[in-house]
């Protein structure tokens, strides 16, 4: 208990101290020794005021999250910080670094706080699918008003140290970064004033703003903004409380809440979630200490839509880029696509004219390859051609630099093949972007099976640079993603031969959280990019009414919205429903023998998204993914669906895993054995009453 919270006294100025590295979470052993410490000083009669102060780079930097799904230990927080408040003497919080979640409840149970102009404050519970628990969202509002709370609460950013102090969340702006010194003087301050202790509990919230109509306006704003998720609602209820409740009563309220988000399947998901994006940079055989190759300058051949987003990547945090293409033309098209970018970035104030201006010069362009010659890293983003690509790596063969890396940015094709075409393999690897890809979050890292380990880390280490979710898979036909986003699109397809209108398909799937339903995906994507990737798949199924609607589309010219005609009209970019395409899918159906039936919304589901996971439990036995929360997490950042599902592995563990063996089944007994078997680690695991995540818990352990 030492160890992590100590109590000190200078002079008549007492501190407790926190030091639990890395980010001095409230775990169990911190909790207690601020409630030891908290005694001590209240009996201390030689101390007048206490400053709460955090050593290391972080003031308390929210709850131990490792603790939620195990057995309460007391003392739990918010009784830590009531008796906190309820001390007789004057408790200063001195922030720096980041005070969020509980450690924002915590300081809030202070008396006052000091916080150094670098210092963010917020309670981004909400991200977890929680709602401040430990009493915050009650005094918040009493500190900032209802209206401020409820908008910080909600949106869960953080505000930095100014706009706290403005608010009226902080007591007082340090003048520099010299905290101790700041907090000393101004609680000793405070002791020369007399003044007495400032509780929250006893202010009333400021309620301007609230009428009648704003909690009813309000949920109905969040509905649009934060779609399908729960945690919002529940923080509404609090604020409600808070307004119209006595400060206990409210209090309970906010526990009972709290404890009904806790339990909920979108906060189980969404802790899934924050855990499983950072499992996704230990690399089981590239140890963290693996020596990096040093990546200064980049080139990007391919001046497309896709090539220009990668450029502007690297960009935008400072790296050189060299845009590499055919001819002059091609390239100031390229070159041209990203100034127009970058343009209406500044128009829509995301950027200063600074920044576009630094950003800019740090793009330069080539036709020859010789322009590329001395770049760290060198991205291919051409069409998605096997002899293109390879025919591109023999030439980056013979003029890259020794230990340059050179990445393709496939979506779907053999990085061992690319590699082949190179004398040196240990240098390739698969960097696949997902459009657009100076907008999307995924960075999907393809390991070949000679990539060196140094790439691989470099590769994984640069991502985070870039500001990508990397995660790192093995090599296979569509790799992670694509390879499960294939069965995904083969049912819609399938429903639509079936006789089941594409708008109705997607707003299922949209019903049930993804961003855009699968039709929608498709056109967006282009029917004829899906057409070519299933024309390059060799094992493709036998099955003639496979993806039959994006053949015939595409073969009519219907490629998808850059068409305006694709699986819908688009009128405005705007999807329209087309009696044509139902016409075409019956001729289709009659042609092909497939029978009209109509899907449920429950069948819809169960056929979109058990479908992939059943491909998902083929790759995890395969070795392609290292974990099943590694698949949630390309899912999340590369397709659209909600945090709220936790991604499709975590969606099947909720549901269950004989819940998804029982519909495979069902299905089966309706389609066959092409597409319904259930993969032998489903099936297993489903036998044995298990989850991916204890099979996946089961391997590290």
């Amino acid at each position: 208990m030492g160890d992590v919270v100590s109590y000190s006294r200078e002079g008549d100025i007492a501190y407790i101290t926190v030091d639990s590295p890395p980010v001095n979470a409230l775990s169990h052993p911190v909790r207690a020794g601020l409630q030891a410490s908290l005694r001590q000083f209240v009996a201390d009669a030689d101390a007048k005021a206490a400053v709460l102060i955090c050593a290391g780079r972080t003031f308390i930097a929210g709850a131990d999250i490792a603790e939620f799904d195990k057995p309460r230990q007391d003392p739990w927080l918010p009784e830590v910080i009531e008796e906190m408040e309820a001390s007789p003497k004057i408790i200063v919080a001195a922030i720096h670094g980041t005070a969020l979640g509980g450690g924002l409840e915590t300081a809030m149970g202070c008396h006052y706080r000091v916080a150094v102009p670098s210092a963010k404050l917020g309670l981004p519970e909400v991200s977890l699918g929680l709602l401040p628990g430990a009493t915050g969202t009650q005094r918040l509002p009493r500190l900032i008003g209802a209206k401020a709370a409820l908008d910080a609460m909600v949106s869960g950013k953080p505000m930095s140290a100014k706009a706290a102090a403005a608010a009226g969340l902080v007591d007082h702006l340090l003048a520099d970064e010299n905290l101790k010194e700041g907090a000393t003087a101004y609680a000793k301050k405070l002791v020369t004033e007399g003044a007495k202790p400032k509780r929250v509990s006893e202010m009333s919230v400021d309620k301007t703003g609230i009428d009648a109509e704003f909690f009813a306006n309000y949920r109905k704003d969040v509905a649009k903004s934060q779609r399908g998720f729960f945690a919002p609602g529940q923080i509404i209820k609090c604020v409600e409380a808070a307004v119209s409740l006595p400060y206990a009563d409210a209090v309970k309220r906010e526990g009972e809440l709290f404890m009904e988000c806790m339990t909920s399947s979108h906060s189980r998901a969404q802790r899934h979630l924050f855990f499983a994006e950072r499992a996704t940079a230990k690399v089981p055989d590239v140890p963290a200490s693996t020596p990096l190759r040093p990546i200064k300058t980049v080139a990007v051949l391919g001046g497309g839509t896709m090539g220009g987003g990668i450029a502007m990547n690297f960009a935008n945090v400072g790296i050189p880029v060299v845009l590499k293409e055919i001819n002059q033309a091609a390239l100031d098209r390229g070159l041209g696509i990203i100034k127009s970018n970058y343009e209406n970035t500044l128009k829509k104030g995301r950027m200063t004219q600074a920044e576009f201006d630094k950003c800019m010069s740090l793009i330069t362009g080539t036709v020859d390859y010789a322009g590329i010659g001395d770049c760290d890293l060198i991205v291919e983003a051409v069409f998605e051609n096997m002899a293109l690509k390879k025919e591109i790596f023999a030439e980056l063969d013979k003029v890259a630099k020794k230990g340059a890396i050179l990445a393709s940015n496939t979506s779907t094709l053999d990085i061992d093949e690319i590699a082949a075409a190179t004398s040196r393999p240990e240098d390739v690897i698969g960097w696949h972007f997902f459009a657009p890809a100076n907008v999307m979050t995924l960075l999907e890292i393809v390991r070949g099976a000679k990539t060196a380990k140094d790439v691989i880390a470099t590769s994984m280490a640069m991502a985070k640079t870039i500001r990508k979710q990397a995660v790192l898979v093995r090599v296979c036909f569509g790799f992670v993603g694509n390879r499960m986003f294939f069965p995904y699109v083969r049912e819609a397809q399938r429903m639509i031969l079936e006789g089941n209108a594409p708008e109705y398909i997607d707003k299922v799937a949209y019903d049930w959280g993804m961003a855009m339903g699968p039709n929608g995906v498709s056109d967006l994507s282009g029917l004829d990019v899906l057409d070519k990737v299933n024309n390059e798949w060799k094992q493709k199924p036998n099955d003639p009414a496979y993806c039959r609607m994006v053949a015939k589309l595409t073969e009519m010219g219907r490629l998808g919205q850059k068409t305006n005609a694709g699986i819908f009209k688009y009128v405005d970019r705007k999807p329209v429903p087309d009696p044509e395409v139902t016409a075409i899918a019956k001729a289709e159906a009659e042609r092909l023998g497939v029978p009209q039936l109509t899907a449920s919304p429950e069948e819809v589901i169960e056929r979109l998204l058990f479908s992939m996971i059943n491909e998902g439990a083929l790759i995890l036995a395969e070795g392609i993914a290292s974990r099943p929360s590694d698949i949630d997490v390309v899912f999340v950042h590369g397709y659209g669906m909600p945090r709220y599902r936790g991604g499709p592995m975590q969606y099947a563990d909720e549901v269950g895993l004989k819940t998804v063996v029982a519909a495979m089944d069902k299905y089966r007994a309706r389609y066959g054995d092409l597409y319904w078997t259930p993969a032998p680690l489903l099936k297993e695991l489903a036998d044995k009453g298990q989850t991916f995540a204890q099979w996946a818990a089961s391997r590290e352990g």
